[in-house]
């Protein structure tokens, strides 16, 4: 952290809200995890702390004094003074994802839906056929 910090505004900030490209505003200093996203125990939990000041999300956690010294690494800047940093993130219609062009039914498409089928449907269906072959 030496004397030449680069400044950046929140609106530049607010860019980076992906998993592959993720920054966080701790206590008035900008952080790009992006590289520490797979290790982190909540990748999501970080990505929800985007786009707005994540200290109070930070201090509630706990982290330890080691967890604190890696933030080191991660440091590349500071918030403009002069941005207005929302402490509450501003809901956007949840995360951002690659809009599919085959209209309405283009959900049943998504991976999410097919494990959501699997795990919620045909699970149990298995289960109560098995247990009636058992019978």
């Amino acid at each position: 952290m030496g004397s030449d910090q680069k400044v950046y505004g929140f609106e530049e900030v607010t860019k980076h809200d992906q998993t592959n490209d993720c920054w966080i505003i701790i206590h008035g200093k900008v952080y790009d995890v992006s590289p520490f996203m797979e290790d982190h125990a909540g990748s999501e939990v970080l990505l929800a702390t985007t786009r707005k000041d994540a200290s109070k999300d930070f201090e509630q956690v706990g982290h330890s004094e080691d967890a604190r010294n890696m933030m080191d690494k991660y440091y590349i800047g500071e918030i403009d003074d002069r941005s207005t940093v929302p402490s509450k993130r501003l809901y956007t219609g949840g995360p951002r994802r690659p809009q599919a062009q085959d209209g309405i039914n283009s959900h049943y498409k998504n991976p999410d839906f097919v494990i959501k089928v699997l795990q919620f449907l045909l699970v149990p269906l298995v289960i109560l056929a098995s247990a009636f072959l058992v019978r």
